[in-house]
């Protein structure tokens, strides 16, 4: 049976849903046959909306929040995440491990590239020590992208803490991937490296940049002046020792 609170946070999300945007954030998803969110459903709530609601109902049990994460609909599984980073920062350790378990647990309801990029640093990366990657290892070998993205982005919570060795580790593991949003995840993950310590981000590039997916390379070095894009784009990285 669903609870009253259940029930009221999915009355308050259909009050903010508009069919137009619905019917947007179908195509910007990619939902049609074939594609990475196919079948994926959309009531039309934007994220601002959505993290009003988290504050809402911030309250709502984990139960009823796990409940939420199953949904069909797009936006409950979004407000769900977004309701478990925030039961996860409140948390003490018993009830963050029992958290992130259930996070892990339910990857197949995070099947989108936005409900990754909204939760994994928040649950996995702030629940793991970045000098232990087994776990990080093992999401990246998993038959599931959204796995693989998920170990990619965990990392960001380190990295934002200039502790890039995981980043850089995953990093490397998913070189040979063969989707394209994880060349993406890669990319992003490396120009934020590279955007807090060059030098990290250089280092790495110096090794891979001739091999790696192009669309990952463009990422990585999408805010390097326009000449040291050209050389990178060329197989051309810069030496080590040169002045910026």
């Amino acid at each position: 049976m669903r609870s009253p609170s259940l029930r009221a946070v999915r009355r308050d999300l259909r009050a903010e849903a508009d069919p137009e945007d619905a019917v947007h954030l179908q195509r910007f998803f990619k939902t049609g046959t074939g594609q990475y969110g196919e079948g994926d459903r959309f009531l039309g709530v934007r994220v601002p909306a959505l993290r009003r609601l988290v504050r809402a109902h911030r309250d709502l049990p984990i139960a009823d929040t796990l409940s939420l994460l199953q949904s069909k609909w797009h936006e409950e599984r979004l407000l769900a995440l977004l309701l478990l980073i925030a039961h996860y920062r409140r948390a003490d350790g018993s009830s963050k491990q029992a958290i992130h378990d259930a996070y892990l647990a339910n990857t197949r309801y995070i099947n989108n590239w936005d409900l990754v990029d909204a939760s994994a640093e928040h649950i996995v990366g702030a629940h793991h020590d970045p000098n232990d990657t087994a776990l990080l290892d093992r999401l990246c070998a998993s038959a599931s992208v959204w796995e693989r993205r998920i170990a990619m982005l965990a990392t960001f919570h380190w990295i934002k803490r200039r502790e890039y060795a995981s980043a850089l580790r995953i990093a490397e593991r998913l070189l040979n991937d063969r989707h394209d949003l994880i060349h993406k995840a890669v990319g992003w993950m490396l120009r934020e490296i590279g955007n807090r310590d060059r030098d990290a981000e250089e280092a790495f590039l110096r090794v891979h940049c001739r091999t790696m997916p192009r669309t990952m390379l463009r990422y990585a070095i999408e805010k390097f002046p326009e000449a040291d894009r050209r050389r990178y784009l060329a197989g051309q990285p810069m030496p080590p020792s040169r002045e910026r």
